[in-house]
């Protein structure tokens, strides 16, 4: 089973009683409109993931034969994942898919909405023009969100009216299945904004978590880039190769990271953090020092990682699809682990 969308939609939007949804007073939240800006597979599975939290959801685009083709394929994934029995929510999937409805005039699509997600591809130039005009358009009440995973919001929504109301809500591809959120405030976004929008994807089953402050990369991407930057070296530097590299974190540290953090790994590896780091830090210290420059991700390393890779699964559609399609099923299987886990 795989998320496979075409190109997918301008804006989604979604309506629904915000229930569990706690204002910053303490009281519930009235009930409320949401819209999302979407684009292919995130923007698709955003729509899956509040039409399953009882939310109805808006797509827009300027093409209605995007929708039309969005809309089939979302269909398509939601009866598959009930068939399977990993359709997300209380709901059927037709009452679910009842809750979608698409939209090509951007006015209607945001009309009453309380919440917007843009999902266009990741262009600034892109991004800020679908931000100018819904700031044209919309109130003082509206959230402006979007899924950037690298663009800081000071460069997405400076110099709009509404920037108070602008945050980014950063998914992991595909978010359906792998539910963290990095929600990451512009320097003067409301407080209150913050608070809603982690109330939000909480109540649709995310899981986010709240940046204190925006920075390149955000939180994931710092991390992960970090790995494949001492992975590139690794294998550059002639250590390890790519297929042993990737056995290293499928095999080792993704195990443990599945379920608890390197926070948490250094806390359990001793008796607590202060013990870990009285234990370690001269070794960690050794260690770090010897890490080498930036990659440049090109040349000879880039051919010979390509290579591995390309012999363990050729770069062709039919067979990256197929490899993709079986790391959606891990997921889901992961997904139904942990979820399982959690309620023991």
């Amino acid at each position: 089973m795989s998320f496979r969308f075409e190109r997918c939609l301008g804006i989604q939007s979604f309506q629904a009683p915000w229930d569990g949804v706690v204002a910053p007073s303490g009281k519930a939240a009235a009930p409320a409109a949401l819209t999302l800006t979407a684009g292919g597979l995130i923007g698709c599975s955003w729509a899956m993931v509040f039409a399953a939290g009882g939310f109805k959801v808006k797509l827009y685009d300027i093409a209605q034969q995007q929708l039309t083709t969005a809309l089939e394929n979302v269909r398509k994934q939601m009866k598959e994942l009930e068939e399977s029995g990993f359709l997300k929510g209380t709901l059927s999937a037709e009452k679910q898919l009842a809750l979608i409805s698409v939209c090509t005039d951007m006015k209607a699509a945001v009309e009453g909405a309380t919440f917007i997600q843009e999902c266009t591809p990741e262009n600034l130039e892109l991004k800020k023009m679908i931000f100018s005009q819904l700031d044209l358009i919309v109130d003082d009440s509206v959230i402006l969100s979007s899924s950037t995973s690298c663009l800081l919001p000071s460069k997405l929504f400076t110099g709009l009216k509404h920037v108070k109301q602008c945050i980014v809500s950063h998914p992991v591809n595909p978010p359906y299945f792998v539910p963290l959120v990095e929600i990451v405030p512009h320097p003067e976004t409301d407080p209150s904004v913050t608070e809603k929008t982690y109330a939000l994807m909480k109540k649709v089953g995310q899981s986010p978590v709240k940046l204190n402050r925006e920075i390149e990369g955000f939180v994931l991407n710092r991390l992960q880039y970090a790995v494949i930057s001492e992975a590139w070296r690794l294998v550059g530097e002639g250590v390890i190769s790519p297929t042993d590299l990737d056995v290293v974190m499928s095999d080792g540290l993704g195990m443990r990271y599945a379920f608890i953090g390197p926070l948490e790994t250094m806390h359990l590896n001793a008796e607590g953090i202060s013990n870990y780091c009285e234990r370690y830090r001269e070794g960690m210290k050794l260690v770090l020092n010897t890490f080498g420059p930036v990659p440049e991700f090109s040349g000879e390393i880039e051919q010979k990682i390509n290579q591995a890779m390309s012999e363990k699964v050729p770069a062709v559609p039919k067979h990256l699809g197929a490899r993709r399609e079986w790391r959606d099923d891990c997921l889901i299987g992961l997904a139904k682990l942990k979820k399982q886990m959690k309620s023991n």
